[in-house]
């Protein structure tokens, strides 16, 4: 881990390099201003002693620990330095070493103002209603149960449900859409909406640890747990380039016979700010993607996804929405489709089942205004019965409808038989028609597989629970490769796993429980975690916090633009070292110039480092 090679705050980490720049600047002026040199070269020698010592007894430390990097440049150079009297080189590699360091401290704070805005908005005090009025408590002390008053402007502080109250509730924290939801008695709220216009009282569902506020700020701050695998390739690249590195130095020395340009050679091959550049790519993309609600849980996750070739999908509520919609009605003579449809809309205003909400909303979109019902009487899963504008209409299941209009065991519409949801209605008395529902294709599913295809990925695959003839009719119309369906969790597991022993880079793309088994045996698993996520979230590498599939797709640009950042910084470094050493070995540059020289490259390439917390992933053409 980072922090633990650079320990301390950012200031510590400061305190070096600009003792190294006040030892170089007390020097010169000593040299300018006092014709005798030597009090200028004693301040810089005594500078190098005391800012190059605890650089060299770390250094000795990783090495004895087995940590064989390319730091062991940077600690010979100053030693190097000190023996052949040669100070202001000694300082300047210093500065470079630790002043790289100190970067990749404000690298960090810079690319983690994401994750710290999310910690920093969490609610931290709640009022808690009481027979009296309200107390305050701090949030970890809510139970469930408690009933909590949210005034306007506050965060809802756990997940609850609303108990009293009308408000409109800004979700975009969570869901990333700018319309407020209307709140009131019965909805559901979760931690981080915003309460904007009236007061409001909910009932906790959940403490706030468990709170999907809380679980998001926990996703992030998880993200940083992890060294990043690239990292780790940029000290293999220790191992051969040290080792070239004091080869040529020995060689200059041995052929020239001038130990001077050996030191040369070392202080213009001391790149390990490029090093540290590496960890500063991959921390700016994990907090890019934070950014747009995208949770890169750790940064092996970017690399992994840098090489996906394979896309997996779940279907229900991946590539379709997940919840039912009305397909069509099939009204029985003489009624017709929109007024069999407006009846049932406005009867299912005022029910409570899952099926109710598509028919009033199907409803409306034909621009049906719905009258209130009257009389209104509902059999919980059953079906609901009432009057409208004189008509007693009924809507539910077949059993339902049937013994409604006086015939439980007469029959049904012609196609009661067919596979599929629906409802049926009757209207005074008659059968009037029935409403079937299908899962609706989310509409970003086909432009989201184009752009994958744009970003490489060469094959794409759905695994459905549903009937094999549903999941290939949903694959047909958005242009997936291959469709399985009928498929048990398992059956999943058993299809991912196939592919990735074959060879495939395998992207995973779910949102329900079962499909956390098959998100944690792909390459790379991404949970769409709008609706909560739970286990799913817990088993996935990335998190998608809102409800859109087409973060799939930025997903994938983000880890191929940091990754694609990241290697320019390690080969543009070692590039730029490599011909330095060149003109060093030949003599054609100082050690001080190739100081200078070396820490130009080295906090180029850093900086070139931090594009990766800022700016859009190109866009596939």
């Amino acid at each position: 881990m980072l922090a633990q090679r650079i320990p301390g705050s950012a200031k510590q980490a400061a305190a070096l390099p600009i003792a190294a720049v006040v030892f170089a600047v007390a020097g010169s002026a000593l040299r300018v201003a006092v014709a005798d040199a030597r009090w200028g070269d004693a301040v810089w020698l005594t500078g190098l002693a005391v800012t190059g010592a605890p650089v060299v007894w770390r250094t000795l430390r990783q090495v004895v620990a087995g940590r064989f990097a390319t730091d062991v440049v940077a600690m010979i150079a100053i030693v190097a330095a000190l023996l052949l009297r040669e100070p202001l080189a000694g300082l300047i590699v210093v500065l470079m070493q630790t002043g790289g360091e100190a970067l990749e401290r404000f690298a960090e704070g810079r690319a983690s103002r994401a994750v710290q805005a999310l910690a920093d908005e969490a609610p931290r005090i709640a009022h808690r209603v009481t027979g009296d009025g309200t107390e305050d408590l701090p949030v970890d002390a809510v139970r469930v149960g408690d009933e909590l008053l949210v005034r306007p402007g506050e965060m809802i502080p756990c997940d609850g449900v609303a108990v009293e109250g009308h408000s409109l509730v800004d979700a975009s924290r969570l869901t990333g859409e700018p319309i407020p939801i209307g709140a009131e008695k019965g909805t559901r709220l979760l931690s981080g909406m915003l309460n904007r216009e009236g007061a409001l009282v909910v009932r906790a569902t959940a403490v706030a640890r468990e709170s999907q506020y809380a679980r998001i700020v926990e996703l992030v701050r998880s993200a940083e747990a992890t060294k990043a695998p690239l990292q780790r390739l940029a000290d293999r690249y220790a191992v051969w380039f040290t080792p070239v590195t004091l080869l040529v130095c020995i060689a200059s020395w041995i052929l020239s016979g001038d130990a001077t340009r050996a030191l040369a050679v070392l202080v213009v091959a001391t790149p390990c700010p490029l090093i540290l550049a590496t960890p500063v790519a991959i921390i700016g993309g994990i907090n890019r993607a934070a950014s747009r609600q995208i949770i890169v849980r750790t940064g092996g996750a970017l690399e992994r996804l840098d090489q996906v070739d394979t896309a997996v999908f779940d279907k229900t509520g991946t590539l379709t929405v997940g919840q039912p919609s009305v397909a069509r009605v099939l009204p029985v003579a003489p009624f017709t489709e929109s007024g069999v449809l407006r009846l049932a809309g406005a009867v299912e205003q005022h029910s409570g089942h899952l099926l109710a909400r598509p028919v009033v909303d199907a409803a409306r979109a034909l621009g049906a205004t719905l009258p209130a019902p009257t009389q209104i009487r509902e059999a919980p899963g059953e079906g609901v019965t009432g009057d409208v504008e004189g008509h007693r209409v009924s809507v539910g299941g077949r059993r339902y409808v049937l013994a409604a209009i006086g015939r439980p065991n007469g029959a049904g519409p012609p196609d009661e038989a067919a596979p599929g949801l629906r409802a049926y209605v009757a209207i005074d008395g008659a059968m009037a028609g029935t409403v079937e529902y299908a899962d609706r294709v989310r509409h970003a599913a086909a432009p989201m597989l184009k752009t994958l295809q744009q970003l490489g990925v060469r094959r794409t695959i759905m695994l459905s629970g549903d009937s094999q003839a549903n999941a290939s009719a949903v694959a047909a119309s958005i242009g997936v490769d291959q469709a399985l369906g009928d498929l048990l969790p398992v059956d999943k597991v058993a299809h991912v796993a196939a592919l990735t022993h074959g060879g495939a880079r395998v992207l995973m793309v779910g949102d329900g429980t079962n499909d956390a088994p098959a998100l944690e045996h792909a390459h790379v698993g991404i949970a769409l975690a709008g609706h909560g996520g739970g286990i799913t979230a817990e088993a996935a590498d990335i998190v998608i916090l809102v409800d859109d599939l087409a973060r799939v797709g930025e997903a994938l640009a983000m880890g191929q633009r940091t990754m694609r950042i990241a290697r320019q910084s390690i080969w543009a470094g070692l590039a730029l070292s490599g011909v330095a050493m060149i003109f060093a070995a030949a003599g054609m540059i100082k050690p001080v110039i190739g100081a200078l020289l070396q820490e130009v490259i080295d906090v180029a390439v850093i900086l070139n480092a931090l594009r990766a917390s800022t700016g859009e992933p190109r866009r596939p053409s």
